[in-house]
């Protein structure tokens, strides 16, 4: 039998790729579920049990939670990173992690092939069979779901017909949880009109009222929520999505254009992440100086663009995550925020390297800094190339 090595979510399209696979393809199917923030342990076994009810030879479970942070998550928080300023990048981050884990696992294994349950619509199936391409270069990819150009209606009557158990009426919605969001995906969204239902978020709004956080950064990551001090920066965005998740902030519909060419919509659930940026960009405006964050906004947008389009393993990444990090030296410090049902405001911050310093001036007030009269010569001095220019340009039309 071929060995095949299959990338496991334990969900709809992955299930219907374990029985198809072992059943009518006749593979050894060895199943590995790459965690980036998305289960708990409970959750964990219950896949890997799913799995082997189902089939394969094996299930290895990673946790990649970390290392994800370490390699991505922590660079697209540097840059303030939203996908037309929108989307935190929460599935396209992850799918990069998860397929880097799962050509590993090949490797290990030694497999014949490699399979996704990507469908043929979206960018998912150009993440993963690039990095495959390029991290396991001859090892076959096997795609069902994209190759049979399947509904998930057929698959549903599929596993049916296999005796196949699971919570169908759940899989009407394609849900993808990690840690920097989730996605939900569903008959609302693939019209250009349409907001899923309140029942098809996964987190339901059971908080009211209105609560104040501090998020302490230091060197450009989140290390404490109100002054709970946490050991790894994931920790501490975990706590902080058990806290304004309940206000069903971060709820929102992506609109994007995809590798392949096409329009597509997506919901999205991210309170943390959307706190995170908007707080530490707000932190950022006061420490940074203008051409630090000028040059910042450009290299992010390319940086978050070309990683949603899969390409992390590009060098060019690598000297943009140098920049980026160089960025942070000084964003230190704490930036408070007032939560609300469905939304969040940030009130200010506070840094010891807050460059509005009122030792310098107060800005429309007065400034300690430089006097009228050195304004007064400095503004002549700083238009004069353009003053010479209109000069030039009306001697020149007056001959």
């Amino acid at each position: 039998m071929k060995k095949i090595v299959l990338g496991f979510s334990g969900g709809l399209d992955t299930s219907f790729c374990v029985k198809y696979l072992t059943e009518d393809k006749g593979y050894e199917v060895h199943s590995v579920i790459v965690n980036t923030g998305g289960f708990d342990e409970e959750e964990l076994k219950k896949i890997e049990a799913h799995a082997y009810k189902l089939g394969v030879k094996t299930h290895t479970t990673v946790n990649a939670v970390k290392s994800y942070y370490d390699a991505i998550i922590r660079y697209l928080i540097y840059g303030n990173v939203l996908k037309n300023n929108t989307y935190p990048l929460s599935v396209s981050a992850e799918r990069l992690s998860q397929a880097l884990h799962i050509a590993e696992h090949v490797k290990k294994l030694k497999a014949d092939a490699v399979a996704h349950g990507s469908t043929g619509a979206g960018n998912d199936q150009v993440r993963f069979d690039m990095i495959f391409h390029i991290m396991i270069p001859g090892v076959e990819i096997i795609t069902p779901i994209r190759d049979m150009k399947l509904s998930r209606e057929e698959e549903i009557d599929y596993l049916k017909k296999k005796g196949v158990e699971m919570n169908f009426a759940k899989a009407v919605y394609s849900i993808n949880k990690g840690l920097w969001g989730t996605s939900v995906g569903g008959k609302e969204t693939l019209s250009s009109k349409g907001m899923l239902p309140e029942e098809a978020w996964p987190t339901q709004v059971t908080a009211t009222g209105e609560r104040e956080v501090k998020l302490s950064f230091k060197e450009g990551q989140l290390v404490a929520v109100d002054d709970k001090q946490f050991d790894h920066p994931t920790e501490a965005i975990q706590y902080l999505q058990s806290i304004a998740g309940p206000y069903g902030i971060g709820r929102d519909i992506h609109v994007g254009d995809t590798i392949i060419g096409i329009k597509g919509r997506v919901g999205f659930e991210a309170a943390a992440p959307m706190i995170i940026l908007k707080a530490h960009h707000a932190l950022e405006k006061h420490v940074l100086t203008k051409w630090q964050l000028n040059w910042k906004d450009q290299l992010a947008q390319f940086y978050g663009n070309w990683l949603h389009e899969g390409q992390i393993l590009d060098p060019v990444m690598r000297d943009i995550e140098a920049f980026l990090e160089n960025s942070q030296q000084h964003v230190t410090g704490d930036a408070f925020v007032y939560l609300h049902p469905y939304r969040f405001q940030i009130i200010g911050i506070a840094s010891p390297y807050d460059l509005m310093n009122s030792k310098f001036g107060k800005y429309g007030e007065m400034n300690t800094g430089f006097t009228g009269e050195d304004v007064r010569g400095f503004s002549k001095i700083f238009g004069n190339q353009t003053s010479i220019y209109q000069l030039v340009k009306q001697d020149a039309a007056g001959k």
